[in-house]
């Protein structure tokens, strides 16, 4: 029996606030370049839509847990908006990975 997509997306929206902030933390990255990382990584489980990662951005934004950079383009390229982690934007990602971490264990418990 297949897994009912209700519960996958369940499950999937409670990571990725803590799978942006990772990605970010590695190298500042422009909204599509996340995304491609995000499918490329998770060997297509976390394939989400621009309308999912953007909210996200925007609310880790208002948090000041990122911040948003518009660069200069050079000759027939486009602007884009690169976002990076700040300093609390660490600080939290490290709480996020340190409560991930016992999350798994005690779920596996169960399991």
């Amino acid at each position: 029996m297949a897994v009912n997509k209700k519960y996958e997306r369940q499950l999937k929206k409670g990571v990725f606030e803590i799978l942006v902030l990772q990605l970010l933390s590695e190298k500042e990255k422009y909204g599509y370049e996340l995304l491609s990382e995000m499918k490329e990584r998770s060997n297509g489980m976390f394939s989400v839509k621009e309308g999912t990662l953007y909210p996200i951005l925007y609310r880790l934004e208002d948090e000041g847990l990122v911040v948003a950079n518009w660069t200069q383009p050079k000759e027939r390229e486009i602007s884009r908006k690169y976002y990076s982690i700040t300093m609390p934007g660490l600080v939290v990602l490290d709480e996020l990975k340190n409560l991930w971490t016992e999350f798994y264990t005690n779920v596996n418990n169960i399991l």
